[in-house]
């Protein structure tokens, strides 16, 4: 018993470290327990299983024409929705995943935005359909050079959107640095959601020195479990409820329909634990600071959960002291998985974005002046939604004060 007593306690030590890094907890089941009730659930209830809990289309059911990009030894998994011709932008759409999620993290922006714009989706390396590199090769400099060879292989030519989601901001952070001529030239978008440019070594989880503390002991936990699988199985189903209270805790901030809560931890179950340690001292080590002077220009979005407790709105607000010509909006009730969560408000601000970024590639300037939009928004009719399991439609409406 009292062996017993310790295994879960050490991989409780452990899951909290890892969980409360990339915010999610690692089996379907706790994410299933922690939204059970009926009130919380949204439209369609749990039985809903084939749809998102909102009345639309099954999350993770959205495919493109696939494609592989080789960058150097590593496969990289790329979708393509081509743009209705009757109606197209002319922009070329690119879209990074945050860290231990997959292309599919952006299945409402994608379903909203098909036809309307040509859409580039990857897996980023050793997460979802692509290939791992060699240990030591899961670096935020080397995602950035993933990133350019995508655009080059892809989208080869004409106007680029990037939009970057936590570790997938950090990507395109990186690729600016790595070749600001291709902003000078070619990209006419940024969009940066729930991301920092450094500083991610001093977080402290909303925990105070408790949560630096589990930061260090992140990296070395992570390096243990992945040499021992049986350990992670035998501790998921020892430390389920504290799974649930990660879940809940790191991940969202409102109510969310139980579909939702089991398809973003099956994403984080999918990854596999060595990726994990891989990628975990890049993402304390980062730094783009200097980058951002690369990204300001008339059509820059920054958006993040004003309830973030991974990469807290303090680093948004950050980057926005370097990006003075961005619009900024902090989403209440919002937690990291901020286009999963409110997604109504996400894409409200991006089609915004998409539309200056299209009048800057018409080489004019956007006919709405940016940098004055510093807001704060609350999703209110979502909110009511969720809690009174009452629309059967999600709302594009926002609300709340401005700044």
């Amino acid at each position: 018993m009292r062996s017993r007593t310790a295994l879960t306690f050490g991989f409780g030590l452990a899951a909290t470290g890892l969980g409360a890094v990339i915010g999610l907890a690692a089996d379907r089941a706790a994410a299933a327990r922690m939204l059970r009730a009926p009130a919380l659930a949204g439209p369609g209830g749990p039985a809903d299983a084939k749809g998102d809990g909102r009345g639309g289309p099954e999350l993770g059911s959205l495919r493109g024409d696939p494609r592989v990009v080789m960058s150097g030894e590593v496969p990289l998994h790329v979708e393509v929705d081509e743009a209705d011709p009757a109606g197209a932008s002319g922009l070329t759409v690119v879209f990074s995943h945050g860290y231990s999620l997959t292309l599919d993290s952006w299945h409402y922006q994608r379903l909203a935005l098909r036809g309307q714009h040509r859409l580039v989706l990857w897996d980023q390396r050793g997460h979802g359909r692509s290939g791992t590199g060699e240990p030591g090769s899961s670096t935020i400099e080397q995602i950035g050079r993933d990133l350019g060879v995508v655009i080059d292989e892809v989208a080869p030519a004409g106007p680029l959107v990037l939009l970057g989601h936590s570790m997938g901001g950090m990507t395109v952070m990186a690729l600016a640095e790595q070749r600001p001529e291709l902003f000078a030239e070619r990209v006419v978008g940024v969009g940066l959601f729930g991301t920092s440019a450094g500083g991610l070594g001093a977080l402290d989880l909303g925990l105070s020195g408790l949560g630096r503390a589990m930061m260090t002991v992140a990296p070395v936990a992570a390096r243990l479990l992945s040499r021992r699988p049986d350990l992670v199985a035998h501790g998921r189903r020892l430390g389920s409820e504290l799974e649930s209270l990660l879940v809940r805790r790191y991940s969202f901030a409102s109510p969310v329909p139980a579909e939702l809560a089991r398809f973003s931890a099956a994403m984080i179950a999918q990854t596999r634990m060595e990726v994990i340690s891989d990628f975990l001292p890049t993402l304390s080590g980062h730094d783009k600071r200097v980058a951002l002077a690369t990204l300001n220009g008339p059509a820059v979005l920054v958006m993040a959960g004003e309830d973030d407790l991974l990469i807290p709105r303090a680093h948004s607000d950050e980057m926005i002291t370097a990006l003075p010509d961005a619009e900024y909006v902090v989403v209440r009730d919002a937690g990291h998985l901020l286009l999963l969560e409110h997604p109504e408000v996400v894409n409200t601000y991006l089609a915004d974005l998409l539309k200056d970024a299209a009048e800057v590639a018409r080489n004019s300037s956007p006919s709405r002046r940016r940098g004055w939009g510093r807001r704060t928004v609350t999703p209110v009719r979502e909110r009511r939604r969720s809690i009174r399991a009452s629309a059967k439609q999600p709302s594009t409406e926002t609300g709340g004060d401005h700044r």
